[in-house]
């Protein structure tokens, strides 16, 4: 008697993190509810118990829009284009603050977040994104303020705010792309966390909030391009207050790059992904 052995080729299929085919974004869209529930969480907790409330959300940027008007325009004699300083500055902190706030709020995501992490499974992907939506919160409600200086000082915009919410998307998607990276390694190694406020502090410096980016030779101005919130903070001025672009490299710069961080971060977040609930 003859016996006849089957073979069964297995065929296994691997999760390429280090592609984009397998990043898995199609998991956010499955647990959408989740990234709902942990945004509304972020805001709620923002201002719980606070006496101001939301106003937290007007009083910061108003407050470093008087301290930089009284330090770098009267004192300083800082330059501003034209355009009256106050409402120069705050058209830059407006995004500069959705930034720092988004980084800061993402770099600690996973580590305030360790009892949820170590009970269910879900994809960790979605803690750092929830604190950048909910800052979109707080620029809306400090959008108002702007839209008030315009109206103070007589400024138009011109056609060039229907290009706004791209400028809005550069800043977090280099937001989300450094916050994966910062929280990743945060997990890892906690004094991450202490580096963050130096970070966002020297980052501040090294972009056209306080300053135009005039003052920046002309030779310059693509390497300039590297930091993507100089190209935000310039296209908000463009797109609000009608300045002239003063590069069209730099922004092509920064578009780039502001996707390298998105692209590279989000690897190494899912190529770390599965070691957090064991180190966190």
């Amino acid at each position: 008697m003859q016996k006849h052995v089957q073979h069964i080729d297995i065929k296994h299929t691997v999760i390429d993190s280090t592609s984009l085919s397998g990043l898995r974004f199609w998991e956010l869209w499955q647990h959408r509810e989740l990234l709902y529930f942990l945004t509304w969480r972020d805001i709620k907790v923002r201002y719980k118990q606070t006496a101001l409330g939301v106003a937290w959300a007007v009083l910061q940027p108003v407050m470093q829009m008087v301290v930089f008007t009284i330090l770098f325009s009267r004192l300083g004699r800082m330059a501003s284009d034209g355009v009256p300083y106050p409402l120069f500055s705050y058209a830059a902190l407006l995004p500069w603050q959705l930034f720092a706030t988004a980084l800061t709020e993402s770099g600690n995501s996973l580590v305030s977040s360790q009892n949820l992490i170590t009970k269910v499974y879900f994809p960790r992907l979605v803690i750092p994104l929830a604190p950048v939506l909910a800052g979109l919160a707080d620029f809306g409600v400090a959008f108002g303020i702007l839209i008030i200086l315009m109206v103070w000082y007589g400024v138009v915009p011109t056609v060039a705010i229907l290009t706004l919410p791209l400028f809005i998307m550069l800043a977090l998607l280099a937001a989300v792309g450094v916050g994966l990276w910062l929280s990743a390694l945060n997990v890892e190694y906690r004094d991450v966390r202490y580096t963050i406020p130096f970070l966002t502090q020297f980052w501040l410096f090294v972009t056209p909030v306080i300053y135009p980016s005039s003052l920046v030779p002309q030779r310059w101005r693509v390497l300039y391009g590297l930091n993507p919130m100089a190209c935000v903070i310039e296209g908000f001025r463009w797109a609000l207050l009608g300045r002239p672009i003063t590069s069209y490299s730099m922004f092509l710069v920064s578009f780039i790059v502001a996707a390298a961080l998105f692209v590279s971060g989000t690897i190494y977040f899912r190529n770390r992904e599965d070691s957090f609930s064991d180190i966190v």
